[in-house]
Formats: structure tokens, C-alpha cells, sequence
């Protein structure tokens, strides 16, 4: 017997999409909080990289979420 894959509807679909969203989001700002609070305690060339690579990690994912969101349609 075969299985039958449940599709899910375009509401399911964006209620899942917000939930990775939003863990993407928090990685994101939680690493450019480290980097803000190491320049601070250390130096600006101690704290500037983890700032840019939070920076970095913001923008690849608000690609993908606009490449996706354009296929779709």
C-alpha cells in the first residue's frame, strides 16, 4: 500500500515558515549581542567580527525567505 503525503495548506505552510523565522532571527541577534557586548568589555576589533557574521547570517536568511516567497507566488 502506498502512503498518501499530507500537503499542507498555504496558512500551515506560513505558520511554520514564522516559527523558523523566528529562531533565525534570535540566532542572529544573539550573536550580534555577543559581539556589541565584546566590544564593549574587550576592544571594537574583538567584538566587530561576531557583529558582522550576526549581520552576515540576517541578510543569507532574508534571502532565502525572499527567493522562496518569489517561487511560490
Amino acid at each position: 500500500m502506498a502512503k498518501l503525503k499530507r500537503r499542507l495548506s498555504e496558512k500551515e505552510e506560513f505558520e511554520v515558515m514564522k516559527l523558523v523565522l523566528d529562531k533565525f532571527l534570535w540566532l542572529g541577534f544573539g550573536i550580534m549581542a555577543f559581539g556589541v557586548y565584546r566590544s564593549l568589555v574587550f576592544s571594537f576589533k574583538a567584538g566587530i567580527w561576531f557583529i558582522v557574521a550576526g549581520a552576515l547570517l540576517l541578510l543569507v536568511f532574508a534571502w532565502f525567505i525572499i527567493r522562496e516567497f518569489e517561487f511560490a507566488r
